[in-house]
């Protein structure tokens, strides 16, 4: 009997991924907090099939090995998944829906490898286990992102807020209650690679100046795991703020992204800020209770905004 004669449709699933604060200084060593926004997912299907494997995602579809470098990652995550589940003569349709955009900071890349590596184990009636799918997903990730710091792969698969350092997860407290986050796209498609990258560059060729700047963002994010902790709402937006400025310096923000943040701020939001790579991408803002939310996001939306989403904090208490 063929061992691949159970094959049948899979499915797949995780969700976009806001970080709080610490992108970029969590690649050099430093902690980040991530917050999954479960409201917002990433479906994936697998349908096996006699042909060629094919994909459609985003704007494409047809052949998954034309699909091009930006599909680079997905065919990666299709590959590791089919290898790990002992399926390689396989062939599948891959289908990927989204309900929010890429290249935005919101852990597109990570989310749909996430999900196809999903589907394909469901497909092959393949258990995995998180730590499995983890490292299945980073290998996806080491394609879209050069030498990412795994917490994509992580937070998109969360179901509560991470703490992210050195490659180690641990959940989070979140106890403050009736908060929300408004995240507003900018229109412009970020480069985590080439956020990375060219940060990289900087602190080589500056470590005096840029170095102090990405050990500032460090503490801050220490003060938000206690904001969180404590449920202290003011001080959370505060360092939210003080972390936009600083990636403001370190040459990662733009006009529009300080625009956004700024009007999220004026429309009583307790602090703004952009999330991710930067360079486009999406600011996230932090409000308190349903009306402030709605005068928030329509105040993105007249600076510029191209879209925006609200999501309600899940409350989590974490034992020590």
């Amino acid at each position: 009997m063929d061992r691949h004669s159970s094959i049948r449709e899979g499915h797949g699933q995780t969700w976009a991924k806001a970080i709080l604060l610490g992108e970029h200084s969590v690649v050099y060593g430093h902690p980040a907090v991530a917050v999954p926004l479960q409201d917002l997912r990433m479906r994936a299907t697998a349908s096996p099939t006699s042909g060629p494997s094919t994909l459609s995602s985003l704007d494409y579809s047809g052949p998954l090995d034309q699909a091009g470098s930006r599909f680079a990652s997905v065919a990666r995550a299709f590959e590791v998944a089919r290898e790990f589940s002992g399926g390689l003569v396989q062939a599948f349709d891959i289908t990927t829906v989204s309900d929010f955009p890429h290249e935005r900071g919101l852990g597109s890349s990570a989310a749909a490898a996430g999900a196809i590596i999903r589907a394909v184990l469901d497909a092959c009636g393949r258990e995995a286990s998180s730590d499995e799918l983890f490292a299945l997903t980073q290998m996806a990730e080491q394609i879209a992102h050069g030498k990412p710091s795994g917490l994509d792969a992580a937070a998109t698969c969360s179901p509560c807020p991470i703490r992210f350092q050195g490659g180690q997860m641990r959940p989070l407290s979140q106890r403050i209650d009736n908060a929300f986050l408004v995240i507003a796209d900018s229109g412009i498609h970020g480069s985590t690679r080439e956020a990375v990258s060219g940060l990289r560059r900087r602190y080589e060729n500056d470590p005096e100046n840029i170095g102090p700047r990405i050990n500032h963002l460090g503490t801050l994010t220490q003060i938000a795991i206690m904001a969180l902790d404590q449920a202290d709402a003011p001080t959370l937006g505060a360092v939210m703020n003080e972390a936009h400025t600083l990636l403001t310096e370190l040459s990662l923000s733009l006009p529009i992204l300080d625009d956004l943040a700024d009007a999220a701020r004026r429309a009583g939001a307790l602090g703004a800020k952009l999330t991710g790579g930067g360079l486009g991408g999406c600011v996230i803002a932090l409000v308190a209770g349903q009306p402030a939310t709605r005068r928030v996001r329509a105040a993105l939306e007249r600076a510029g905004a191209t879209a925006t989403w609200s999501y309600r904090m899940r409350l989590s208490q974490v034992g020590e």
